[in-house]
C-alpha cells in the first residue's frame, strides 16, 4: 500500500496496481486505482480475488446515499470480503465471527478503509471534524471515493500459496 519504490520489473503474469491522483486547474482533486494484469488477462486466482473486490464495491456504492453513515459503505465491503475470505478458507473463522467489532480479522487482508473525502486535496479529510467524516453522515454533493481492495503478502503463510501476492485495489470517485 503507497509503495513509492517503483523501480522493479513487471512481467506477464504479474499485476500493477495503478493509483493515479490528479489536481485540476480548478486545484480540485480526482483519485482513482485500477489493477491491472500485464500481458492482458487475470490468472484464475487473481480473477477471483478481482470479482471479490468488485463485489465489494458494488455493496458499497449502494449505501452512497444522504443521510447514510460515513462508514455505511465501508461496513458494506468488509462484510462481502469478509464472506469471500470465509468461502476462499483465507479466514480462521467465519465471517460472522470476523466482522465482529472485536475482532475485525478481514482487515489483516485489507489494510485500510473504504472511502475518504475528495475536494481541494486528494485526501481532503485530514482537517475534517470526526462529525462530518468518519462518525458524520453523507450529505448531498460530498465527493468520496469507493475502493475497496485486498492484499495478500508473498510471505504471509496464513494465505494459501496460490493467492499469495495476489493484490488488487478498485478505486472511484463518486458524488453524494
Amino acid at each position: 500500500l503507497h509503495w513509492r519504490n517503483n523501480d522493479g520489473q513487471i512481467k506477464k503474469g504479474d499485476l500493477l496496481l495503478l493509483d493515479a491522483g490528479i489536481e485540476g486547474l480548478s486545484l480540485y482533486t480526482a483519485d482513482i486505482t485500477r489493477t491491472l494484469p500485464i500481458g492482458g488477462k487475470f490468472s484464475r486466482e487473481q480473477r477471483e480475488i478481482y470479482d471479490l473486490v468488485l463485489e465489494a464495491q458494488a455493496a458499497a456504492f449502494k449505501q452512497v446515499r444522504p443521510g447514510n453513515d460515513f462508514m455505511a459503505p465501508n461496513r458494506a465491503a468488509m462484510e462481502v470480503l469478509a464472506r469471500g475470505l470465509e468461502k476462499l478458507g483465507i479466514l480462521p473463522t467465519s465471517a460472522e465471527e470476523a466482522l465482529r467489532e472485536e475482532n475485525q480479522f478481514y482487515k489483516r487482508y485489507s489494510l485500510h478503509n473504504v472511502s475518504h473525502m475528495l475536494g481541494i486535496d486528494v485526501h481532503d479529510c485530514a482537517q475534517a471534524r470526526a462529525e462530518n467524516y468518519k462518525y458524520g453522515k453523507l450529505k448531498a454533493g460530498m465527493l468520496l471515493t469507493v475502493e475497496p481492495g485486498l492484499y495478500f503478502q508473498l510471505d504471509d503463510l496464513t494465505v494459501p500459496a496460490k493467492y499469495r501476492g495476489i493484490v488488487i485495489r478498485i478505486e472511484y470517485d463518486v458524488v453524494v
